[in-house]
C-alpha cells in the first residue's frame, strides 16, 4: 500500500544538474507545495548532512524563529547558517540556492534573517521578494502584494495580519514595504522591480547585471510566472550568480520541479493507523482558523475540547490541574470512538509588549505539547493546525529529528509520517495545515479525508 512512498527517490525522478535548494523555514508550513523531500528539526552539522545528502533536490531546515524575538531569531539563524557551511564543506556540496522561507503575508523577522544569511553564506548578487502563494490566494502585481479575499484581490496592508502585534507593517507596495522593515537602509527607489510583463518577457538578462545583494520585488499572478522566474534564476546560477530568496512557497515548486506526489490528496487515509480516529489539536487564533474550527466541529464523529489559555494568564498555578482536566475529556471521546478537537480558547487577550506576548505563546505551545505527550497511543492521525503549533509538534510533542514529507492532502496543507520506530507513534500520519491557509470548510475537508477509512 505504500510502496510508492518507500520506493527510492532516485527511481521516482533523477537528479539532475539543478543546485541544492536549501530551505530556512521559520514555521514548518513552507513545504506545503512539495513532496517527498526532509523537514529536519534540529540542525547539528550531522543531520544538515542528510539533508544535503539526501536524494531529494530540496530539504527545509525549520528553525521558528517567527515564533522568537529578533535577537533570537538573529542568533538562531547564524548558528544554522554556520553549520550549513560546515556540512556543505563535508558533502561537497558545489551549487546550492538559498531560501528564507516565510509568511505570504510578509509576517516575519525581515531583513533579519537575510541579513545573517548573507552574511553567512554570502556573498549574493541579489536578494529577491517572491511573497506570491497561489494555493493561499496570495499575489504580487505592480509590486503590490495582495490577499484575495472572497476573490477579490486586498492590498495585505489593509488584512488582519498586518495589524500583527509582533509583525504588523504599513504598506502592501514591495519597495515601500522594504524601506519600513530595514528603516530606511534599503529606500524603496533602490528595490528592482520584476513587473508581470518582465517575467512573461524573460528576465535573464536583468538577473546577470544584479550585483551586490540588490533588493528585487517579483510580481507573479500564476504558478505558471513563477515557474518562468524559475528557469531564468536557474539559467543565472549556472552560470555563477549567486541569489538569495525572501520567499513564500509557491517559488518553492518551481525551483524544485517535482513530479506529482506518490499517493493523491485525497488518498492520504490510506496512511491513518488501523482506521483509528484521531485528534486534532488547534493553537492558531487568526480570524480564518476561527472560522475553519467552527465548521469541523459540525463534523460528524468530532468532540469539541477547549482549552481556556487565560488561566495561564491569571492562576499559572493552575497549569496542572487544566492538563489533567483537557486529557481525561480527551480519552473519554476516543474510547468513544470519536476525534477530540483540542482548542485553545478564541477570546483575544492584550498583552503589555510584544515580549509578553511571545512569553505567552510559549506557555500556551508548552501546554499543548504536554496534551500531545498525552494523547492515546492507538490515534489514528494527528492534525496540527497553525504554523507554531505544528512546528511544536514535530520538534517538541513528537521530538522529531527529521520527517520525509508525504505531500499535501489539500492544497497548501502537508502531511508528514512519523518513522517506524518512534517510541510513542510510530508511523502516523500528521497534518501541518497553516493557520491562514483554506476556505471555511478546508479543516473539516482534512479531517473527513483522513476519516474515510473509519
Amino acid at each position: 500500500m505504500l510502496s510508492a512512498f518507500l520506493l527510492p527517490l532516485s527511481h521516482r525522478y533523477p537528479m539532475n544538474a539543478k543546485p541544492k535548494i536549501i530551505v530556512l523555514d521559520d514555521d514548518p508550513t513552507g513545504s506545503q507545495t512539495v513532496h517527498s523531500c526532509l523537514l529536519l528539526m534540529k540542525w547539528d552539522v550531522e543531520t544538515l548532512r542528510l539533508g544535503l545528502a539526501d536524494e531529494s533536490p530540496i530539504f527545509f531546515v525549520l528553525t521558528n524563529t517567527r515564533a522568537m524575538t529578533p535577537e533570537k531569531a538573529l542568533e538562531t539563524t547564524r548558528e544554522v547558517c554556520q553549520n550549513l557551511k560546515l556540512a556543505i564543506a563535508a558533502e561537497q556540496v558545489q551549487d546550492f540556492l538559498v531560501v528564507s522561507r516565510s509568511d505570504s503575508t510578509l509576517r516575519g523577522h525581515y531583513p533579519v534573517e537575510t541579513d545573517a544569511i548573507a552574511a553567512e553564506l554570502g556573498p549574493f548578487d541579489a536578494h529577491f521578494l517572491t511573497p506570491a502563494f497561489f494555493e493561499g490566494g496570495r499575489i504580487t502585481r505592480d509590486s503590490v502584494h495582495y490577499l484575495l479575499v472572497n476573490g477579490v484581490p486586498t492590498p495585505v496592508h489593509e488584512t488582519e495580519f498586518a495589524q500583527d502585534s509582533v509583525f504588523g507593517y504599513r504598506h502592501s507596495y514591495l519597495p515601500d514595504y522594504v524601506a519600513e522593515k530595514t528603516e530606511g537602509r534599503i529606500p524603496a527607489e533602490a528595490v528592482q522591480r520584476f513587473l508581470l510583463a518582465d517575467i512573461r518577457a524573460g528576465v535573464l538578462d536583468r538577473l546577470m547585471q544584479l550585483h551586490d545583494n540588490q533588493c528585487v520585488a517579483v510580481d507573479a499572478e500564476t504558478q505558471e510566472d513563477m515557474n518562468r522566474f524559475a528557469t531564468d534564476v536557474l539559467a543565472a546560477a549556472s552560470r555563477g550568480k549567486r541569489f538569495l530568496f525572501r520567499s513564500a512557497a509557491s517559488l518553492l515548486t518551481a525551483l524544485a520541479n517535482l513530479p506529482p506526489q506518490p499517493v493523491a490528496p485525497e488518498a492520504m487515509a490510506r496512511y491513518v493507523r488501523n482506521g483509528k480516529p484521531g485528534a486534532v489539536i488547534v493553537g492558531s487564533h487568526v480570524k480564518k482558523t476561527t472560522e475553519q474550527l467552527e465548521a469541523l466541529l459540525q463534523a460528524p464523529g468530532t468532540a469539541p475540547i477547549e482549552v481556556n489559555v487565560e488561566h495561564l494568564l491569571d492562576a499559572p498555578e493552575q497549569r496542572t490541574d487544566l492538563l489533567h482536566s483537557v486529557l481525561q475529556q480527551v480519552h473519554q471521546v476516543h474510547q468513544a470512538g470519536k476525534t477530540p478537537v483540542i482548542f485553545t480558547s478564541r477570546q483575544e487577550l492584550t498583552f503589555n509588549d510584544a515580549q509578553t506576548r511571545l512569553d505567552f505563546g510559549v506557555a500556551v505551545s508548552t501546554l499543548l505539547m504536554d496534551i500531545l505527550r498525552g494523547l492515546p497511543a492507538d490515534i489514528g492521525f494527528l492534525i496540527s493546525k497553525g504554523g507554531i503549533t505544528s512546528n511544536d509538534t514535530l520538534s517538541t510533542g513528537l521530538a522529531l529529528t527529521t520527517a520525509r514529507l508525504l505531500g499535501q492532502i489539500l492544497p497548501g496543507v502537508s502531511v508528514v509520517h512519523t518513522p517506524s520506530d518512534h517510541p510513542q507513534f510510530p508511523s502516523l500520519p500528521v497534518v501541518l495545515f497553516p493557520g491562514n491557509v483554506g476556505d471555511r470548510l478546508a479543516l473539516a475537508s482534512a479531517y473527513q479525508r483522513l476519516s474515510r477509512s473509519l
